[in-house]
């Protein structure tokens, strides 16, 4: 099956990074910001999106959010500064 899926890294205030996949962005992230589901990003208070990439297959989205997950804290913080170097939250841009 083939459908576009993002990858995406939520940070909190302190720095506290979050790393999953999902095939609507606009909707996980609302659900982050809004703190509907009282998981990880709740208890952490990830609600900034600072990273994400689009990938046409699940199979290599849910690979490559495998890797990014088990990149050490330097490697996510160099591949989040390459689109977003003063870490914005990208989902002001992408979604007003």
């Amino acid at each position: 099956m083939t459908w576009n899926a993002f990858i995406y890294i939520m940070a909190s205030p302190s720095g506290t990074l979050y790393t999953d996949v999902t095939n609507n962005l606009e909707r996980r992230v609302f659900e982050h910001k809004t703190k509907r589901n009282k998981g990880f990003t709740y208890k952490y208070g990830c609600t900034r999106l600072v990273y994400y990439e689009e990938i046409g297959d699940i199979v290599e989205a849910i690979r490559r959010e495998k890797q990014i997950k088990g990149l050490l804290r330097k490697k996510k913080e160099a591949l989040i500064r390459s689109i977003n170097p003063t870490w914005l939250d990208l989902a002001q841009n992408l979604f007003n």
